[in-house]
C-alpha cells in the first residue's frame, strides 16, 4: 500500500468539529461580505419628495442650449383671445444624481404625448434616457414637474422636448401683445405687436426653461409670423422662409446668457441703421410714422458712441455683431437690457427735436447709456442670484452718467447724478424700513420678493455707493478693477465678493492707492447694512462722530446690523476753501485735530463724494452761512456748486430729524437771491415746496409767498436779461433747467412779469398751433402756467390736442398741463373723464389724478373723487397704482378733519372686504399724523423766522 497519515478517533472527531465550525464561519463571512457588497453597489436613495414646493431649483441639472420655435397670432381666435403656440427643446447635463426634472413653466398649456405626459425625454451623445413616470404642473412654484422611472446619470446629456400654447396677453409680462394705433385715411387702425419682458421671472411664461440667472445657456430661436411683419430676436437673422401666408425667421444662436435676457418681437415697425462699415450694426426700430418723422435719429446718433465709450472704459469689446433698440407703446419698465435687442418705452428711446424738452433728451440719453452699460455688467457677467441685483443695476446707474458725459460733455451730467440718484437714495434709505443693498439669499425666493428688489435702493443707492467707491479709489483704478473682473468672469455668474477681490488685486498693485482697510472691509459695511451715517464735526474740539441717520428721530431700524450701524467713512473736506487730505472715520467717535478751528469754516463731504450727511457745531454752521451770504460771485464761489446744494439738502433733512432747528435750515436759503446755479436752486425748491404745500391753507402762506418772490425775482430778471428778453436759448444745459425753475417758482409766487409772460406765450400758441413760439425746453412750464392763468378756452385747446395725440411724449405732457387749471369745474370734469376709457386712456388715469392732486385747487377735488369712485379705481388700476394715487392725494393732509375723513374712508373699504387696500389707507393715516406733528412743532418757528427775514 502506499505511504499515508494515521489519525486517532478522538483527534478525528475534534477535526470534524473544527471543520464544521470553519465552514459555518466561512458561510457567515460570505453572508456579511455579500451584504456589504450589496450596500456598496446599491444606488443611494435620493429624497426628492416635495422638491417642487421650493421656489429655487435644486441645482441637479444644468442647461446647455435651447431650440425654441414660437408662433404668435396677431389676430384674436374664435374666443376673442390672442394666443401663441410653440415647441421647444432643452439640452441639459445631469450634475447631481436625480430622478426628478423641475423646469419653470407659468400659464402655459401643453400638448400631451400619447403616454399622457407633458414632455418627451431622450438621451444625447450615447446617454440612455429613463422613462417618464408622471408629469404635472405645480402652479404655486411655477414648475413643470417630471418624475422619472430611474435616476439620470451624472455627466450625461439629455434632451427634453415640449409643445405648448400660451396667451399673448396685455399684462406686459413674458410674451405679450402691445397695441398701438395708426391714423390711416383719417381713421385709427389698431395694430398689434408681439413683444417680451422676461426680467425677472417671466421667461417661463413664454417657454419652459430653467429660469434662474445662474442657469445660463445658448438659445436657438425661430419665429413664425405674418407676412408684412418683421421678426427680431437677440441673435442676427440667418434666414426667412415663406410658407403660404406666414414667414419663418431663424436666428443665429445667442451667446451663453441668462433666460431673463431672451427677447423676441414681431411687428410692422421700420428702422434706421448705422452705416454698413461700422463694427457693430445699430438699428433703431419704432412705428413707421415715428421713424419717418426723425424721432429715432438722436438715439441712433449716440448709441454707437456710447458703445465705443464702454468698450474703452471696460477695456472689453462688445461681443455681438448688432444692437437693435426698439420703442414700444406699452412697456412696464423704462427699458430692458436684452442682449442684442433692447426694448424701450417710447418716451425712453424716441426724441422729437420739435416738441421734446431738454429733460426728455437727457432721459433718452441716460436710459440708452444705462441699458448699454448692462451689455457688460449684467449680461456678460451676471449676478448669481437676485439678492445681488444691485451688482447689475447699481453699476448700470453709475456708469450710465459716465457714458452720457462722454457724448454730451457740456451737460455737467455727472453733477446732475447727485440730484437725480444720490438725493433720491438718501430720502429712501433714511427710512426705518429700508434694506441693505445685498440681502441674504434666503430672503429672496418668490417672484414677488424678487420683484420687490427693483427699487430706489438697488438703482440709486447702488449707483451712489459705487460712485463713492470710484471717488476714493480714483476712476482709473476703479475701471481697471472692473476690466479685470469682466475678463475673469465673462459668460459666468458672480457674487459681490468676486468684485471686491478683483478690485483688491488692482489696489494691491498700485502704490498710489492708500486705504485704511481692504476693499471688502470697507464696502461690506455699505452693502450689508441698510442706511447711511450722519457725520457730526465739532470744529471747537476736532471731535468727529457718526450715527445711523433716520429721518424720524424717534424710530428704530427694522432690522439688525452685522456692523452695529457703523461705517468706514471716507471724509473729503476743505478749510476756508483749501482742500485737505482725505480723512477716514473708522469708528463711532474720533478726533482729528486739523478740523479744530475758531474762525475758519470747515466743509466736509466736498462735492458729495461720499454717501453720508454732515452736521456741524452751531459756530461752524454760522461761518458757512456767512460765507454763502457774503460771496456774491457765486459762480466762482470757493464753496463748490454741488456742496452748496448739499448744504441746503443736509440742513433740511437734519431739521426733519430734530438734529438742528428748522430756522437754521431755512437760513440756508437766505442767500438764494445771489445764487445763479441750477443745483442749489433745485435743492432748495424741493424742500421749499414742502412748506408751500403744508402752509397753503394757513396764515403762513402769505409771508411764504412774499419770501419766495424776494428770492426768485433776481434770478428771473437775470435770466430775462441774458436771454435778451427770453428770445435767446441758453447754451448751458443746467442753465436751461434753471430757467424753468425761475419761471415756475416766479409764477407760483405771483411775480406779475412771469404771469404776463406765460399768458402771452400760451395765447400766441393758441393762435397758431403749427408755429409754436415757445422753446421746446420750456413748454411744460409755460403751458402749465398759461393754463393756470387762463380759463376754459385755454383748457379746451389743450384737451382737443390730447384727444388727437398719437405720440406718447406729447400725450403725457398734455395730461400734465391739463391739471394746471385753477378752475374747479374744469378739474372736476377732467377727473370724471378718467372713468371713460374713450376720453382718457387707461394708462393715463393714474397720472391725471396725481397731477390734479398736486394742484392746490385740485387736491380736495381729487380726494372727493377717490372717495366716490375708489371701487372703480381699484378695479381698473393695479394695487400699486392705487397706493400711488392715494399717496399723492393725501400727502399734504395735516388737520384733524382730514385725519377723520381718512379713518372713515378706511372703515368703508374694510366693510367692503378690501383688507389689503385698507392697509394702504393706513400709510396715509400715518403720514397725516406725522404732518400734524410737524405742523404743531414747526408752524410757530417758521412764522417767526419769516417775520424776521422779511423785516
Amino acid at each position: 500500500m502506499g505511504k499515508g497519515l494515521y489519525i486517532s478517533k478522538s483527534v478525528g472527531i475534534t477535526l470534524i468539529v473544527l471543520a464544521v465550525a470553519a465552514v459555518a464561519t466561512i458561510i457567515a463571512l460570505s453572508v456579511v461580505f455579500h451584504n456589504e457588497k450589496s450596500r456598496t453597489v446599491e444606488k443611494p436613495q435620493i429624497n426628492e419628495t416635495d422638491q417642487w414646493k421650493s421656489y429655487r431649483l435644486p441645482g441637479t441639472l444644468s442647461p446647455q442650449y435651447y431650440n425654441i420655435t414660437l408662433w404668435p397670432r396677431l389676430v384674436p381666435d374664435a374666443n376673442g383671445m390672442y394666443i401663441f403656440t410653440g415647441h421647444s427643446g432643452v439640452a441639459f447635463t445631469c450634475v447631481k444624481e436625480t430622478g426628478l426634472i423641475l423646469i419653470h413653466s407659468n400659464k402655459l398649456n401643453y400638448t400631451l404625448t400619447p403616454e399622457g405626459h407633458h414632455a418627451k425625454l431622450t438621451g444625447l451623445e450615447g446617454a440612455k434616457a429613463p422613462a417618464i413616470n408622471k408629469t404635472w404642473l405645480e402652479v404655486e412654484t411655477q414648475y413643470l414637474v417630471i418624475q422619472l422611472s430611474e435616476t439620470l446619470q451624472v455627466g450625461k446629456i439629455y434632451w427634453l422636448y415640449m409643445e405648448f400654447q400660451g396667451e399673448l396677453a396685455n399684462d406686459l409680462r413674458g410674451f405679450y401683445r402691445n397695441i398701438f394705433w395708426l391714423l390711416l385715411l383719417l381713421k385709427f387702425v389698431t395694430t398689434i405687436v408681439a413683444t417680451t419682458q422676461m426680467e425677472p421671472t417671466d421667461a417661463r411664461k413664454a417657454f419652459p426653461c430653467f429660469d434662474e440667472p445662474a442657469m445660463k445657456a445658448v438659445f436657438h430661436m425661430t419665429l413664425i409670423h405674418p407676412s408684412g411683419t418683421v421678426a427680431l430676436s437677440n441673435g442676427t437673422k440667418t434666414i426667412t422662409l415663406r410658407n403660404q401666408n406666414v414667414l419663418q425667421t431663424k436666428f443665429k444662436p445667442t451667446l451663453k446668457m441668462s433666460t431673463y435676457l431672451v427677447a423676441f418681437v414681431v411687428s410692422e415697425y421700420s428702422s434706421i441703421r448705422t452705416a454698413a462699415e461700422t463694427d457693430v450694426l445699430v438699428r433703431i426700430w419704432a412705428r413707421r410714422t415715428a421713424i419717418e418723422a426723425g424721432h429715432g435719429d438722436y438715439a441712433l446718433s449716440i448709441t454707437g458712441r456710447i458703445l465705443d465709450f464702454f468698450q474703452s472704459y471696460y477695456n472689453s469689446k462688445y461681443p455681438l455683431p448688432k444692437s437693435d433698440q426698439i420703442a414700444l407703446r406699452d412697456f412696464d419698465a423704462g427699458a430692458m437690457e436684452n442682449w442684442g435687442l433692447i426694448t424701450y418705452r417710447e418716451t425712453s428711446l424716441l426724441y422729437d427735436p420739435i416738441t421734446s424738452s431738454n429733460k426728455d433728451k437727457e432721459w433718452v440719453s441716460t436710459t440708452i447709456a444705462h441699458e448699454l452699460a448692462h451689455m457688460w455688467f449684467g449680461n456678460l457677467v451676471t449676478m448669481k442670484w437676485w439678492n445681488d441685483l444691485w451688482l447689475n443695476e447699481g453699476f448700470a446707474t453709475y456708469v450710465s452718467y459716465l457714458g452720457v458725459d462722454d457724448v454730451q460733455p457740456t451737460w455737467n451730467i455727472k453733477d446732475l447724478m447727485v440730484m437725480t440718484e444720490t438725493h433720491k437714495a438718501f430720502a429712501f434709505d433714511s427710512n426705518k424700513f429700508s434694506r441693505p443693498l445685498s440681502l441674504p439669499e434666503e430672503e429672496v425666493k418668490t417672484p414677488a420678493q424678487i420683484n420687490a428688489l427693483f427699487n430706489t435702493i438697488t438703482y440709486s443707492k447702488g449707483g451712489a455707493v459705487l460712485r463713492m467707491l470710484s471717488e476714493f479709489l480714483s476712476e482709473p483704478v476703479f475701471a481697471r478693477g472692473l476690466s479685470a473682473y469682466l475678463k475673469q468672469f465673462a459668460y459666468g455668474n458672480t457674487v459681490y465678493t468676486d468684485l471686491w477681490g478683483k478690485l483688491q488685486e488692482v489696489v494691491d498693485a498700485d502704490p498710489e492707492v492708500n486705504l485704511p482697510a481692504t476693499i471688502s472691509e470697507i464696502m461690506n459695511r455699505w452693502i450689508l447694512q441698510m442706511g447711511f451715517p450722519v457725520v457730526t464735526i465739532d470744529t471747537r474740539t476736532g471731535n468727529i462722530t457718526q450715527n445711523h441717520f433716520l429721518s424720524d428721530a424717534d424710530s428704530k431700524p427694522s432690522r439688525s446690523s452685522p456692523y452695529n450701524y457703523e461705517w468706514f467713512v471716507p471724509i473729503s473736506w476743505m478749510k476756508n476753501g483749501t482742500v485737505m487730505d482725505r480723512y477716514w472715520l473708522l469708528e463711532k467717535n474720533a478726533t482729528h485735530d486739523p478740523m479744530k478751528t475758531n474762525s475758519e469754516w470747515v466743509l466736509a463731504n466736498v462735492n458729495v463724494s461720499g454717501f453720508y450727511r454732515v452736521n456741524y457745531d452751531p459756530q461752524n454752521w454760522q461761518r458757512l452761512l456767512s460765507q454763502l451770504s457774503t460771496d456774491h460771485s457765486v459762480r466762482s464761489s470757493v464753496i463748490p456748486v454741488l456742496s452748496r446744494a448739499q448744504i441746503v439738502d443736509d440742513a433740511f433733512n437734519l431739521a426733519k430729524a430734530n438734529m438742528i432747528n428748522m430756522s437754521l435750515a431755512l437760513r440756508t436759503t437766505s442767500y438764494l437771491s445771489e445764487e445763479r446755479e441750477y443745483l442749489p436752486w433745485q435743492s432748495a425748491i424741493k424742500h421749499l415746496n414742502t412748506f408751500i404745500n403744508r402752509f397753503r391753507h394757513t396764515e403762513v402762506n402769505t409771508k411764504m409767498q412774499k419770501f419766495l418772490r424776494s428770492k426768485v425775482q433776481p434770478l428771473f430778471h437775470y435770466l430775462k436779461n441774458i436771454t435778451a428778453d427770453w428770445t435767446e436759448i441758453l447754451s448751458s444745459h443746467t442753465d436751461q433747467y434753471n430757467q424753468l425753475n425761475a419761471i415756475s417758482l416766479a409764477c407760483t409766487a405771483g411775480v406779475e412779469d412771469c404771469l404776463d409772460l406765460t399768458k402771452m406765450w400760451y395765447r400766441q400758441w393758441m393762435k397758431n398751433p403749427d408755429k409754436n413760439p415757445i422753446k421746446h425746453s420750456m413748454r411744460s412750464t409755460v403751458y402749465c402756467n398759461g393754463i393756470a392763468a387762463g380759463g376754459s378756452e385755454e383748457w379746451e385747446f389743450a384737451w382737443n390736442l390730447y384727444k388727437k395725440s398719437v405720440d406718447d411724449a406729447e400725450a403725457e405732457l398734455l395730461i400734465y398741463i391739463l391739471s394746471c387749471t385753477r378752475k374747479p369745474e374744469l378739474l372736476n370734469r377732467y377727473l370724471n373723464y378718467t372713468l371713460d376709457p374713450n376720453m382718457v386712456q387707461k394708462k393715463h388715469v393714474n397720472y391725471v389724478i396725481r397731477h390734479v392732486a398736486n394742484n392746490v385747487v385740485g387736491q380736495p377735488l381729487a380726494w372727493d373723487f377717490i372717495r366716490a369712485n375708489w371701487s372703480n379705481i381699484l378695479k381698473e388700476q393695479k394695487h400699486a397704482s392705487f397706493f400711488t394715487i392715494l399717496y399723492f392725494t393725501t400727502k399734504s393732509f395735516s388737520t384733524e378733519v382730514e385725519l377723520k375723513k381718512l379713518e372713515l374712508f378706511k372703515e368703508e373699504i374694510n366693510k367692503a372686504g378690501f383688507g389689503t387696500e385698507a392697509l394702504v389707507v393706513d400709510e396715509s393715516i400715518t403720514i397725516t399724523k406725522e404732518n400734524m406733528e410737524w405742523m404743531q412743532k414747526n408752524k410757530g418757528e417758521v412764522m417767526q423766522w419769516l417775520k424776521e427775514e422779511l423785516a
